[in-house]
């Protein structure tokens, strides 16, 4: 079930346009929300028997430490050992989330937000590979590997011709890959149980990263 917003403005020529925009039905009227940490992959098996592979986070418990006007911050993994900057916020992780109100200061956040078949979207780092050549990163078929070719089977080629005398932004070259914010939609959550939640399919990032849970 999604809710469709209409959305009218003027733009040139005092035209009116609509636009309409799907979005999950608790995208910030009454969404769920929970920090977590992934804890890696397993596998379940469903009433027929079926083998569903599934991704354990150990989600919560969250709190409240802070209320804008309109979102909410909350505090995951509580700190035994905090120095002066921490002291009024003594959590490892803080992440602000957009709501509508509901909430207050000192509030406790847990995995028991959500049930099961829920879907939810889970955002994340993804893996860090450090400096890639082309190949790796985007992608690349690379040189051909004989006919008088030689060190150019992993090599990217031309950049560009002689004008405009510069290498345009975005170019795909070589660089630092991976370790950027990934999001995967429409997740659905297989089970609950004692603060884990196990989620279909796979999830972004390594083992132990952070990981953020709202509800779609």
């Amino acid at each position: 079930m999604q809710i469709t917003f209409e959305i009218q403005w003027n733009i040139i020529g005092h035209r009116s346009v609509i636009a309409k925009t799907r979005l999950c039905p608790g995208f910030w009227l009454n969404m769920n929300f929970i920090l977590g940490k992934k804890l890696g992959m397993s596998q379940i098996f469903d009433e027929k028997g079926n083998i569903i592979p599934v991704t354990v986070i150990k989600a919560g418990p969250c709190f409240i430490t802070q209320i804008n006007e309109k979102s909410v911050q909350i505090g995951f993994e509580k700190l035994e050992k905090v120095g002066k900057s921490k002291k009024n916020k003594p959590y490892r992780h803080l992440k602000e989330f957009k709501v509508v109100d509901g909430y207050k200061v000192g509030d406790k956040i847990t995995v028991d937000v959500f049930k099961q078949g829920d879907k939810i979207r889970v955002s994340s780092m993804s893996k860090g590979k450090g400096f890639q050549g082309v190949v790796k990163r985007h992608g690349f078929s690379g040189g051909p590997a004989s006919h008088g070719h030689r060190h150019v089977l992993r090599a990217p080629g031309s950049i560009g011709s002689a004008y405009p005398q510069k290498v345009f932004k975005g170019k795909k070259m070589a660089g630092r890959a991976g370790f950027k914010r990934t999001t995967v939609k429409n997740l659905k959550i297989a089970l609950i149980d004692n603060g884990l939640l196990a989620v279909s399919g796979a999830v972004p990032g390594p083992n132990n990263g952070l990981v953020e849970v709202i509800s779609c």
